[in-house]
C-alpha cells in the first residue's frame, strides 16, 4: 500500500520537472522536452535581434507552455493555451501568493471570468472556458526595454 502512495506522489510531482518557474532558469526538459522556438542567433540577418529566446513545452495534458528567458538564463515571462489550465504553483513559484491574491480580491467565484492583476512585481492575465484556457505572467521588472509584452502569446 504504502508503494502505490509514493507512486501516485511521484507520478502527481513528475511533470513539475518540466516546467520553469517565474524568475528562475528554463525548464531543463525531462518528460515533454521543451524545443526552442526563436533566438537572437536563429534569426536571419534582415530581421530584428530579440533580446530573448522563446521554449516551448507542450505537456502530456496538451498544455502548451511558452517561456520567454534572457541571456542570463532567467526566465522573464510565461504563457500557456491548452484544455486545462496549467500547474500554477509550477509556473509561478514564489509569485504564486500573488496570483491566489489577485483572484480573492475580485469578488469574483473561483475560476469565473477572466482575472487580469498587475502589481509592480508581477503582472498576471488568465481566462478561459472548459476545455480552452490560456494566459500569460510576467515580471515587469525583468522585461527587457525593447520587448512589448503585448507581443508575448
Amino acid at each position: 500500500m504504502n508503494f502505490v502512495k509514493i507512486a501516485l506522489a511521484g507520478a502527481a510531482l513528475w511533470p513539475l520537472a518540466s516546467l520553469a518557474t517565474l524568475g528562475g532558469a528554463p525548464a531543463t526538459g525531462t518528460s515533454a522536452a521543451p524545443s526552442l522556438l526563436r533566438s537572437a542567433a536563429s534569426l536571419n540577418s534582415a530581421s530584428v535581434a530579440l533580446p530573448y529566446s522563446v521554449r516551448y513545452t507542450l505537456g502530456a495534458d496538451g498544455v502548451a507552455i511558452r517561456e520567454y528567458v534572457l541571456p542570463e538564463n532567467v526566465v522573464f515571462a510565461v504563457s500557456w493555451q491548452g484544455p486545462v489550465r496549467p500547474d500554477m504553483t509550477a509556473l509561478l513559484g514564489s509569485y504564486l501568493p500573488n496570483f491566489a491574491n489577485a483572484g480573492a480580491g475580485t469578488g469574483r467565484s473561483r475560476g469565473a471570468g477572466p482575472l487580469v492583476q498587475h502589481d509592480g512585481n508581477l503582472h498576471i492575465e488568465s481566462a478561459g472556458r472548459p476545455g480552452h484556457f490560456f494566459g500569460k505572467a510576467y515580471l515587469p521588472r525583468l522585461v527587457p526595454s525593447q520587448v512589448r509584452v503585448e507581443e508575448l502569446q
